[in-house]
């Protein structure tokens, strides 16, 4: 009785455990069984002779959101023409060769990968399949270059059935848009972002800690701002407002934490704080107030520099904050919004490097081995090794995605053996196949929309009908079952093995390059080379997210270093506003010895003098233009913000070579 209790507490507490997937995941896994079938019934009817890529397609294109699949689907067309295209350039200048074809193949596939790796989202996706494309149309005809052009067109024409077959479901099944997903994503965001900065200004600097998670927060939309104008006719201006919102909530974190600091050191004379929590809690004249106050200041002989950045950036609070409802509501309405701006991404140039090298030295490893060993389907195990690393190559987790190939090959191979000879054993009908191999696809598709499972579910989702590989008539060959089975199994195994061995990179190497990137930009801003100011904000602002996932967990050791690098962020934003005012204030011959002064400072990178160049800049402006003003106290702020780096970040910034350089 005792056991039997035990038992049933175990079941009750694994079911406890199971939850069963909502309804929006059960209609996703219809859709993509639906848009698979169909696109495999018409490439049966148009008697294609791999009609079954046409249902990998689906696959392979399969996403929740109908704008997710329509964007990916365009670069997968793209990529796939790049590749074809390079296919038939390689048959035509290596054909007699296949040493010369390999390495070829070799080095396209490493420039493919590096280029993906300086990309995003399905932008990156479509620059890695014209290199494996390759594989797919040359290499996997290397001994008969002849058929290289058929067999492009045939891939071309089964990716372009799939694309239609799963737009046309995705239609008519009425597959949700992304935009709710965004508006809500985007909502959280401010929400967050507001929150920060009320902390802020009312309690002084939350940390670097909590600065790390209000811009992860704003970050986390951005995949889906591109999607999200494939989804409406006026599409470009809601994904301009989500783009000027997220660089708002950027700039929003930054000028908190700047305007905290000011505040702290100086104090808060002019009780700035009560009119900034004010304007950020609805009084629409707060804004051009202090904007009136910061005026006056500038015309003051009295003015310095701190009460500039005080000001300064309590104006550039609520700017920024009234930029970000704009840019919402835009996204909300599809109005165009006030500005539009570009979100540019940090790449480290060795990470890519050695993603690069990685797919090309496994390439190089696995063929070398399919060769010694004689293996007759050496071209195409090379193929889905270079498929796999090339996936693996711009996954934000190519360990779990290697991880998910292991386990998830043999698990396609075993679905796939199920089903031809054991559901099917023989059949030819079609709707049989259809019934068969739809409990394997839904399954896959709940797997693929949990992030535990979600590499299984991908690998499940896209091997099981290649494995399958579905054809009228279909043979049943046992033999050929087995080939592609060990084939994908083999192809799983290196991969892992590779991920894993073969320059391998760790989180500690990330920050290292993320933190020598970020010197090398400090110091071009030091040094006034030409740059975007705002822009510079926002790839900043995406250095600090990557570095925060990179940070390990919480502790002292990882809020030292963000602190260290939102140190080095914020001189370099300072450093580039600097020089961006800079430029234009040396259109006015007043201010001619006081640019001098300042870039002179901003090379030294050392506190005193860029103090002092604030304040000749501040006597230069009461004898200039008033309309030069503003941007004069711009330049100051700036300056002032870069002395509090250098003052609090001297030990950092001396070890980095950024301070006193002369």
């Amino acid at each position: 009785m005792a056991e039997e209790s035990l038992r049933r507490g175990w079941i009750d507490a694994v079911l406890d455990r199971v939850e069963p997937p909502p309804l929006s995941s059960w209609a996703y896994a219809v859709r993509i069984w639906l848009a698979m079938m169909l696109a495999l019934y018409a490439g049966f009817w148009l008697q294609l002779e791999s009609a079954s890529s046409a249902a990998v397609t689906v696959a392979i294109l399969a996403q929740p959101r109908r704008g997710q699949a329509l964007s990916k689907a365009a670069y997968r067309f793209l990529g796939t023409l790049v590749g074809f295209a390079v296919a038939i350039l390689f048959a035509a200048l290596f054909g007699q060769d296949r040493v010369e074809m390999l390495v070829a193949f070799a080095l396209w596939m490493g420039l493919c990968v590096f280029t993906a790796n300086y990309l995003q989202g399905t932008k990156a996706y479509g620059a890695m399949l014209s290199g494996y494309t390759v594989a797919i149309i040359a290499i996997n005809n290397i001994d008969a270059p002849q058929s290289v052009f058929a067999t492009g067109i045939e891939r071309v024409a089964a990716i372009t059935l799939g694309i239609v077959a799963i737009t046309f479901i995705n239609d008519a099944l009425g597959a949700p848009s992304i935009f709710p997903d965004l508006s809500a994503g985007m909502a959280k965001a401010r929400e967050a972002a507001r929150d920060f900065v009320r902390r802020a200004v009312r309690d002084g600097d939350p940390g670097p800690e909590a600065a790390a998670e209000a811009m992860c927060l704003a970050a986390a939309p951005r995949d889906a701002i591109g999607v999200v104008a494939t989804e409406f006719h006026d599409g470009a201006n809601r994904a301009a407002g989500a783009r000027s919102a997220v660089a708002a909530l950027f700039a929003s974190v930054a000028a908190a934490r700047s305007f905290a600091l000011a505040v702290a050191r100086s104090g808060d004379p002019d009780d700035l704080r009560a009119s900034v929590l004010a304007g950020l809690d609805g009084d629409r004249d707060a804004l051009p107030a202090l904007v009136a106050r910061l005026d006056a200041l500038a015309e003051r002989e009295d003015a310095d520099p701190d009460a500039v950045l005080r000001l300064r950036r309590a104006i550039d609070l609520l700017r920024q904050d009234r930029l970000a409802e704009d840019g919402i509501d835009a996204l909300e309405t599809g109005r165009a919004p006030l500005r539009d701006m570009r979100l540019p991404i940090h790449r480290d140039f060795p990470d890519a490097l050695r993603n690069a090298a990685r797919v090309v030295i496994t390439i190089a490893i696995s063929a070398a081995l399919f060769v010694l060993s004689g293996w007759p389907a050496t071209s195409a195990a090379l193929l889905q090794v270079s498929a796999f690393a090339a996936l693996a190559s711009i996954n934000p987790n190519p360990v779990a995605f290697a991880t998910g190939a292991l386990w998830g090959m043999p698990l396609a191979a075993a679905c796939a053996g199920l089903v031809e000879f054991v559901v099917l054993d023989g059949g030819q009908g079609f709707p049989l196949l259809a019934i068969a191999m739809a409990p394997v696809i839904v399954t896959a598709c709940l797997l693929s929309l949990r992030p535990k499972t979600a590499s299984l579910g991908f690998i499940l989702l896209v091997f099981f009908p290649v494995v399958l590989a579905p054809t009228n008539p279909q043979p049943y060959s046992a033999e050929s079952y087995l080939t592609s089975s060990v084939l994908f199994c083999v192809a799983g195994l290196i991969l892992f093995l590779v991920i894993r061995i073969v320059l391998p990179t760790t989180n500690a190497q990330h920050r290292r390059w993320s933190l020598q990137a970020a010197r090398a930009d400090v110091i071009e801003a030091l040094s006034g080379e030409p740059q975007e100011a705002d822009e510079r904000v926002n790839l900043d602002a995406d250095r600090l997210v990557q570095f925060a996932g990179w940070g390990g967990t919480a502790g002292a050791v990882r809020r030292a270093a963000l602190r260290h690098a939102f140190a080095l962020a914020a001189l370099d934003t300072a450093a580039a506003g600097a020089q961006a005012g800079l430029n234009r204030l040396a259109e006015v011959a007043v201010y001619d010895g006081a640019v001098l002064q300042a870039r002179a400072a901003l090379r030294r990178a050392e506190a005193g003098p860029l103090r002092d160049a604030g304040t000749a800049l501040l006597a230069a402006g009461r004898a200039g233009p008033a309309e030069s003003r503003r941007t004069a106290t711009r330049v100051v702020a700036d300056l002032a913000t870069a002395s509090y780096v250098v003052e609090g970040q001297g030990r950092v910034l001396r070890r980095l070579g950024l301070w006193g350089r002369g």
